[in-house]
């Protein structure tokens, strides 16, 4: 399984921002001022800290200005080259036809003006076993409902039946989300200077089943407007330029039920989609925690994949269902990170690169240390629940408050050690009532 160093990431950079009127007249939209740094400083540093190295920018207005700022990329430790658009405008699907000398096998593409934070881990991995599926592109799709612009895309599931920007119908809930990862050949198919636009390699690559989808839940921005431009910049004062409390939220036995699993006769962290239910109240205290003030992090060790219990597609598919749950509950979860690694090769393991030892997995505080590096967070103030030792021990590690759910029974003290959590609740809703009232 290829990691983020070893794809290449293609971002279209050549538009000429009309919609924002002035503010582009002298300046691309990727460079556009926002809270003192260009557009695209804030989702290129997120690729970066992904591991991403390798980036072709597709350039056109004020191209050299975009080659000025961001040079080679070597003094981020990454590699940078760049692709004329020309005088002859051919659209996003043209634009990427014309880059074909410097495109790899497989690459991601993204655009210029839109920051989207999504697990782009899942990315690489579900376009992957797309391919061996005979799939050729993925699409992240965003449950839309009309919300941001018009929804195009039809979803069965976790399946891809139709996407059509130009059709719109009454079924389409869901939107593309502008995280896509293609073959090279899909474009070497067309003409050197022929226009078009990327939607027709997606549209018909969906009616022929052949293109994978990969469900997101965290909105996008994009500034191609005033108001969206407006948007965006409040949205960076509130996660990078001013400090948060956060509480860090372990998933099973805290916001759902344990269940029984036949294969190995005991008690297991649910395997499938249908296993997965929240305990009552779970959704209530992280709206609660959010109405608060606090980031809302899950954090979660799941080596089901590793064992050989299930797939990661299927982990991913779990997560995917409680976070779009709870957001149409109002809970909305700030952000979720897994450890879906295990140290040990089983007979029955099958994902053979998830078996690795890392820093991520609970006890170590590797997850929080990531939600530290992507926002901006009160640390002082912070809060960690979870029903087992390894939570307790994880949040301690980094100075949290930690809040144990359950009873403390004594061969959980004995692994515990000296260290003891500051507070025991019955579940996550007296957990939240814990932290609102001491936070």
């Amino acid at each position: 399984m290829r990691g983020p160093a070893d794809v290449q990431v293609v971002v279209l950079m050549g538009g000429l921002g009309t919609r924002l009127g002035g503010i582009t007249k002298e300046c691309p939209k990727s460079l556009v001022d926002v809270c003192g740094r260009p557009f695209f400083d804030y989702q290129l540093e997120l690729l970066i800290a992904w591991g991403f190295k390798k980036f072709l920018f597709l350039i056109g207005y004020r191209a050299d200005m975009i080659e000025e700022y961001f040079g080679d990329g070597s003094s981020r430790g990454i590699s940078i080259t760049y692709s004329q658009d020309g005088e002859k405008l051919l659209g996003t699907g043209g634009a990427v036809r014309r880059a074909l000398p410097l495109l790899e096998d497989d690459f991601l593409l993204i655009y210029g003006d839109s920051f989207m934070d999504i697990d782009y881990a899942e990315t690489l991995y579900r376009y992957e076993i797309g391919k061996r599926a005979g799939n050729r592109a993925l699409m992240t799709v965003l449950c839309n409902n009309n919300r941001f612009d018009k929804s195009n895309v039809i979803m069965d599931g976790t399946r891809l039946v139709l996407y059509d920007k130009h059709d719109p119908k009454p079924e389409m809930d869901y939107i593309d989300y502008g995280v896509c990862m293609y073959e090279r050949s899909l474009f070497a198919e067309f003409a050197e200077d022929e226009a078009f636009d990327i939607s027709v390699i997606q549209h018909d690559l969906s009616v022929k089943g052949k293109l994978t989808p990969q469900i997101v839940t965290k909105r996008f921005y994009e500034i191609g407007s005033p108001s969206s431009l407006a948007e965006f910049t409040e949205y960076v004062k509130k996660r990078f330029n001013e400090k948060h409390p956060a509480v860090f939220v372990d998933r099973d036995g805290v916001i759902n039920k344990i269940v029984w699993n036949d294969d190995i006769d005991q008690l297991d962290s649910p395997m499938k989609v249908d296993d997965f239910e929240f305990i009552p109240g779970a959704g209530e205290a992280l709206m609660q925690l959010s109405e608060n003030g606090y980031y809302v992090f899950v954090v979660t060790n799941q080596p089901g994949a590793a064992k050989g219990k299930t797939t990661l597609a299927t982990l991913y598919d779990i997560n995917t269902y409680m976070l779009e749950t709870l957001s149409k509950e109002g809970a909305a979860v700030d952000d979720l990170f897994m450890c879906p690694h295990y140290p040990t090769l089983l007979p029955a393991t099958k994902e053979k690169f998830l078996i690795r030892k890392c820093n991520c997995r609970k006890p170590e505080p590797g997850l929080i240390y990531r939600a530290m590096r992507k926002y901006n967070i009160d640390m002082s103030s912070s809060f960690m629940i979870g029903d087992s030792c390894t939570d307790v021990s994880a949040g301690a590690a980094v100075g949290l408050s930690t809040i144990f759910i359950g009873d403390l029974k004594c061969d959980l003290c004995k692994k515990l050690g000296e260290l003891s959590p500051d507070y025991i609740a019955k579940d996550l809703k007296q957990a939240a009532d814990i932290i609102t009232r001491n936070g």
